[in-house]
């Protein structure tokens, strides 16, 4: 049997991924979720290796609150949102900034704004798309919990309860109160946030590019019981892009993404 003390361990990235003598693993100093690192065990000549990947369980990261699950990490770039996990009352990005990027209305309006990584993103991802012959248009970035109040009220009074439930937030709920998300469309769609989005030029490009700057489409086709949400292909997250590419190359959800995310003690 090995002499665990014989065993050296180490990370090929410890700022991102550490690892002590006794094989623990840790965030580095600057570890976020999504970093990445391969851990290596050496014994006597003989190497093992590991990929790693810092996430958080997502039962880990809720508390009950009035009966209602909250997040408890609502500034991380990956936060979970959805219908089953909310934000704290009141909630509101202390760092939102209007992205440099043409948006389909003029005039100053809160949804003009994002968080400040996601908003240097979108700058990058609207370059992209602009080298590549493709026009995206910016419709509606951060809401407030206020103003979703309104968008899901309206919904419910012209659609009903549960229709607006397929295609709103309840306030609270929202992933736009995270300043993280934005819907997109083109001049092709007649700027409409409508699945014939997805069927235009600009909607496959996103579909497939968004990653690289660091996107998902948040609201996929065929996962619906998974997001609890209408398919939607102008709606996009940003996570940063260790993780948008992840979520891409597996055709992933973002809730399917921490579905294997194992509980690390210390």
């Amino acid at each position: 049997m090995p002499d665990a003390k014989a065993i050296v361990y180490t990370s090929d990235k410890p700022d991102l991924v550490a690892v002590d003598a006794n094989g623990n693993v840790k965030p580095g100093p600057k570890g976020v979720t999504g970093s990445q690192a391969v851990i290596s065990a050496d014994y006597q000549g003989k190497k093992a290796t590991v990929g790693v990947t810092i996430k958080y369980a997502l039962e880990d990261t809720v508390k009950t609150v009035s009966g209602k699950n909250v997040v408890t990490n609502e500034t991380d770039i990956a936060v979970v949102v959805n219908k089953e996990r909310g934000l704290p009352d009141n909630y509101e990005p202390t760092d939102l900034v209007e992205p440099n990027v043409d948006f389909s209305f003029s005039g100053k309006a809160e949804k003009r704004m994002l968080r400040k990584e996601a908003a240097q993103a979108l700058e990058k991802l609207f370059k992209q798309a602009s080298a590549d012959g493709i026009k995206l248009y910016g419709v509606s970035g951060y809401r407030s919990r206020a103003t979703q109040v309104s968008v899901y009220n309206n919904n419910v009074k012209t659609q009903g309860q549960a229709e607006a439930d397929k295609v709103s937030a309840r306030p609270g709920f929202s992933e736009h109160q995270t300043g993280l998300a934005i819907d997109v469309s083109s001049q092709s769609a007649k700027f409409g946030l409508e699945e014939v989005f997805g069927a235009t030029k600009e909607g496959k490009w996103l579909a497939e590019h968004a990653h690289e700057t660091g996107f998902i489409i948040r609201y996929p086709k065929g996962k619906e019981d998974i997001t609890g949400y209408s398919y939607e292909p102008w709606h996009i997250r940003y996570v940063g892009v260790d993780i948008a590419k992840v979520v891409y190359e597996n055709r992933w959800t973002l809730e399917e993404y921490f579905q294997n995310a194992v509980p690390v003690n210390g």
